[in-house]
């Protein structure tokens, strides 16, 4: 089991800003896999779907970025998955526009 973590802010402020970058790729992801509805839970919306036979969870945490980490702690926690299966996507301002890392 993996789980991919999108990270973003909630509200309309932060709605299609570079800031929520996170959010826009687990959407994507999630309509890829495709993914079941997300759930509230973990303060954040949580998702499941399959990829090569694996299930993979995606979690959008509700908080603000400064706050996500109790989110995916907690997710992590509930499922017993190691650092290694943990994939968290995010903006990150020290690189270029359009520049994935």
């Amino acid at each position: 089991m993996k789980l991919v973590v999108g990270l973003g802010n909630p509200g309309r402020r932060y709605e299609a800003t570079r800031h929520n970058l996170g959010y826009a790729v687990l959407a994507e992801l999630a309509r890829r896999l495709p993914a079941g509805l997300p759930k509230e839970k973990f303060h954040g919306e949580l998702a499941d779907g399959g990829l090569a036979g694996e299930k993979v969870l995606l979690l959008s945490p509700l908080t603000y970025m400064n706050r996500s980490g109790t989110s995916v702690r907690a997710a992590r926690d509930f499922f017993g998955l190691p650092d290694k299966d943990l994939l968290v996507v995010c903006d990150d301002l020290n690189l270029p526009l359009a520049r994935l890392r």
